[in-house]
């Protein structure tokens, strides 16, 4: 399904489910999967160690309005159908409304294949969408283009994105490896990336800190042929979206529950 300008690069996937349901959902995936929760988001200290800092916790309707926003990999890329990468599938995971924004080879400085960069795009996003939460993923398409007025565009971007959805949280979901070991440019933007977060008192997801992708599952999540060119597999995609729903699961506060009411004492 295709966004609101009806651009080949933006879908809309519809996937609500009952408050029940999504709440067993994130709750299971939370519980059944073997890696850990994040912290919350970190700030590179003058030592060059990672400490971290509070972040609130969510607090998600069911059925959320969800915006992902990002590169390649929230567009879908190497995936069977790009409708089956992890920013489609997450939506079966958690029971949310998802609004997909991908935008092949794009970043904070660098423009992509069928759009421009991330700061751009941001300012053309419809104010309308009105989302419970937005996602900002990636991109490992800047680390070739150097440091100089990164962080500018990044706080740009974020402000611009902050302005249009004034009610939204925002969570940033880092750069993920797309080779091994982790380029110096890539874990040089995650560390940008967490800073940024960390002062805004936003929620950094970082998939490298949380070594989503090691030796021992890149083959499972990476499809390093020519055509996929080192991007997530379907297989790879539907993990990441376990991932990602695992994580937002641990940050995200549990709905509050009427309590049942007294029963009435018995009258003799």
């Amino acid at each position: 399904m295709q966004s609101r300008n009806d651009r080949p690069r933006r879908r809309t996937v519809w996937a609500v489910s009952a408050i029940s349901a999504a709440v067993v959902a994130l709750a299971l995936t939370a519980f059944l999967r073997p890696w850990s929760a994040p912290t919350a988001a970190p700030v590179a200290a003058a030592d060059g160690a990672v400490t971290a800092v509070d972040a609130a916790p969510l607090a998600l309707p069911a059925g959320a309005r969800v915006l992902i926003f990002g590169d390649s990999w929230t567009y879908g890329s190497a995936a069977s159908d790009p409708t089956l990468g992890y920013a489609y599938v997450v939506a079966e995971r958690t029971g949310w409304t998802t609004i997909v924004d991908g935008v092949r080879g794009s970043g904070y400085l660098k423009p992509g294949i069928d759009g421009p960069a991330f700061g751009e795009r941001i300012a053309a996003l419809d104010p309308a969408l009105d989302p419970d939460l937005v996602i900002v993923q990636g991109s490992i398409n800047d680390r070739k283009q150097g440091e100089t007025g990164y962080r500018d565009a990044v706080n740009a971007a974020w402000d611009a994105l902050a302005d249009t959805y004034p009610d939204a949280r925002i969570v940033v979901l880092g750069p993920a490896p797309q080779v091994l070991p982790v380029e110096a440019q890539t874990a040089r933007i995650d560390r940008d990336l967490a800073d940024l977060a960390a002062a805004r008192g936003w929620w950094y997801l970082s998939p490298i800190a949380e070594d989503w992708i090691t030796d021992a599952n890149y083959l499972d999540v990476i499809d390093t042929s020519a055509t996929g060119r080192d991007h997530p597999s379907t297989a790879g995609h539907a993990y990441l979206a376990d991932r990602l729903a695992s994580d937002i699961a641990a940050i995200t506060e549990a709905p509050a529950v009427a309590a049942e009411p007294a029963p009435e004492p018995l009258v003799p």
